[in-house]
């Protein structure tokens, strides 16, 4: 799934990152878009931030990070003014709960009122635990957004940190990359 070519330095991604041990992944996605001329906003849940601190996000992307809803330093709503602004939303790490709130429409934090909003293109990378990605209710939930276009890269098969082996492991930064410049690519033409 490799982009021909870089996308130009107008492109502005959404990048919801959720409570997955593989939150720590999408900083090496970050600095992989930023480099190829991706403008990255970084929305992080309340859990992320327990695995991952903002300021990562914030050095590597050159943006304010969004952690919440109430802490906007002006009128404007910062999820939704990035939900107008962005032409691809990715979610990577993608959670269970994370694709329940986008599958059912609820927005009780930035990133789900941001996905709301959002009138574009939606990616998400989905990473848990094999048993809970197997999950009959995790599986309805992804049929649901495929049905809405939602765009999925992965999940792998492979360890995951749990110490289990099976399908819920994060795809690869690299692959996410990739896809993203192609959807990118697509948004463009």
């Amino acid at each position: 799934m490799k982009a021909t070519s870089s996308p130009s330095k107008t492109s502005v991604i959404a990048l919801g990152v959720t409570g997955s041990i593989a939150a720590y992944k999408a900083a090496d996605l970050t600095s992989r878009l930023v480099k190829a001329g991706v403008e990255v906003h970084v929305i992080m849940t309340a859990a992320a931030q327990k695995l991952v601190c903002p300021h990562t996000f914030l050095t590597l992307s050159r943006q304010p990070v969004i952690t919440d809803l109430w802490n906007v330093p002006d009128w404007r709503p910062g999820h939704v003014e990035l939900a107008h602004q962005a032409q691809l939303l990715v979610i990577a790490p993608a959670t269970a709960n994370c694709l329940a709130k986008m599958a059912h429409g609820i927005a009780d934090d930035a990133l789900s009122t941001c996905y709301l909003a959002h009138r574009g293109p939606v990616m998400v990378a989905p990473a848990m635990n094999p048993n809970m990605w197997m999950h009959p209710a995790v599986q309805e939930n992804c049929d649901i957004l495929r049905k809405r276009g939602v765009l999925f890269v992965g999940p792998e098969t492979g360890h995951v940190a749990c110490g289990q082996d099976g399908a819920g492991r994060m795809a690869a930064p690299e692959d996410i990359y990739h896809a993203v410049l192609q959807a990118l690519e697509m948004e463009r033409a």
